[in-house]
C-alpha cells in the first residue's frame, strides 16, 4: 500500500531561550550542522511534490533562525500552509509583520501557565509577559492564534485559569496537551506526572470548556498516555501521514523517533525526501501489521491503533517491537502500573531544566 504524507514538521533549530523540563527535544542532541537556508527550501519543495499540505515550523525556537522570513516565503511558494510553533520570544511587531508579508498562515504560542510567577518558573526565564504581548500582536494583526499549554503536575490544577487566559487572548484553538514523556519529559517523568485525580478533574474541566466555547475556541485535551488502557494511534500510523525533519536533516516518522537506536534515519543531504518516505528502512520498519507481536497481531484494533507508540514501547520496555505497554493487554503493562503506583509517593526531586546543545 502506498501512503501519502499530509504534514511536515520542520524542526529548524534546537536552540531555544526557554528551559522547559517537559521539552520533547532529545536530551542527547544528534551531531551535525543545522540545515542551511537553501537546504530547507529544497526540503519544502520536495515535501510539496510528495503531497504534503501542512508545514509546522518548529524547534527549539524557530525565531532563532535569522532566515525564518525567507523560509516562510519558500513555503508559500511551494504551496504549503505554514504554522509557526513558537515560544514567541523574539516576536515583536516588526518581525510579525515581516512574517505575515512573507506568507505565514498561522501562529501557535506556547504558554507554561496562566500567570507570570509560575509560567516563568517553568520556562526557566522571564517569558510570560513577553508571550502575552506577542499573542496580542498576533490577533491585532489578523493572524489566527493558537495556544499550546503542556500540562503536568506543576500547572494542571490551574486549568480553569489557563482556559480563561486563552479566552481573553482570542485564541481560535487551545491545545491542552498533557506531557508526553519523551526527551526531557522522559528524564523528568517522576517530577511531572500528575495524579489520577488531577487528570480526571482536568478532563472534566476541559470537556466543559469545549462545550461552552464551541464555535469560538476549539479546545483539545490530550490525556497522558500512561493513564490510558488502550494505545493511541501513533502519528495515525507509522509512516502513513506525517514526517519530521530535524535540524541536522534526519528524516523521522515521528518527532521522537531518535529514541529508537536500532533504526537508521536517512538524511536529506544524502537522499531525496520521496526516496526516504517510500524506500528507507526507518519509514518501512513499522508500516502495516507484519511487524507486530502478539497480542497486537491478532487484535481487532490493530488497524486502528497500529500497535501504539514505538518510542514509548522502546523507552519503557527496551524493545521497539513490543506492544505499547499502556495497553491493558500488553505483557509489559505492569511496567506502567508500577509507574502510576509511584505517583502519590514522596514529593519529587526538582526537575532537570532543558539545556541547549
Amino acid at each position: 500500500m502506498s501512503f501519502r504524507p499530509y504534514a511536515l514538521l520542520a524542526e529548524l533549530t534546537y536552540q531555544c531561550p526557554l528551559h522547559c523540563p517537559y521539552c520533547s527535544n532529545p536530551a542527547q542532541y544528534p551531531l551535525g550542522e543545522e540545515l542551511n537556508t537553501g537546504e530547507w527550501k529544497r526540503v519544502f519543495a520536495e515535501a510539496a511534490e510528495l503531497g504534503v499540505l501542512h508545514l509546522g515550523l518548529s524547534g527549539g525556537e524557530p525565531l532563532a533562525r535569522r532566515d525564518l522570513e525567507e523560509l516562510v516565503a519558500a513555503a508559500r511558494e511551494a504551496g504549503l500552509y505554514s504554522n509557526l510553533i513558537t515560544s514567541a520570544l523574539g516576536l515583536d511587531r516588526k518581525r510579525l509583520l515581516a512574517l505575515r508579508e512573507a506568507g505565514l498562515d498561522s501562529i501557535q504560542i506556547s504558554f507554561q501557565a496562566n500567570d507570570a510567577e509560575l509560567g516563568d518558573a517553568i520556562a526557566g526565564t522571564r517569558a510570560h509577559a513577553r508571550k502575552l504581548e506577542a499573542a496580542r500582536l498576533v490577533t491585532e494583526n489578523g493572524l489566527p492564534l493558537s495556544l499550546n499549554v503542556v500540562l503536568h503536575r506543576g500547572n494542571i490544577d490551574r486549568l480553569e485559569q489557563i482556559i480563561s487566559l486563552a479566552e481573553s487572548l482570542g485564541a481560535v484553538r487551545l491545545e491542552l496537551a498533557n506531557t508526553q514523556y519523551y526527551g526531557w519529559g522522559h528524564l523528568n517523568r517522576a517530577q511531572l506526572l500528575p495524579t489520577r485525580a488531577q487528570v480526571e478533574t482536568a478532563g472534566r474541566i476541559a470537556a466543559s470548556a469545549k462545550e461552552r466555547l464551541a464555535g469560538r475556541t476549539d479546545v483539545i485535551y490530550v490525556l497522558p498516555d500512561l493513564y490510558e488502557t488502550r494505545p493511541k494511534p501513533c502519528m495515525q500510523g507509522w509512516g502513513r501521514r506525517y514526517l519530521t525533519v530535524n535540524p541536522v536533516g534526519n528524516v523521522l516518522p515521528c518527532p521522537n523517533a531518535l529514541n529508537l537506536p536500532r533504526l537508521h534515519f536517512d538524511n536529506v543531504r544524502e537522499h531525496a525526501l520521496a526516496w526516504i518516505w517510500h524506500e528507507s528502512e526507518a519509514f518501512n520498519a513499522f508500516r502495516g501489521t507484519a511487524w507486530m507481536p502478539l497480542p497486537c497481531r491478532e487484535c481487532p484494533q490493530r488497524e486502528i491503533d497500529f500497535g501504539g507508540c514505538r518510542c514509548q514501547a522502546a523507552l519503557l520496555t527496551g524493545d521497539d517491537h513490543a506492544t505499547d505497554p499502556v495497553c491493558s493487554l500488553a505483557p509489559e503493562r505492569p511496567v506502567v502500573d508500577a509507574i502510576l503506583a509511584s505517583v502519590d509517593s514522596a514529593p519529587p526531586d526538582p526537575w532537570v531544566p532543558r539545556q541547549n546543545p
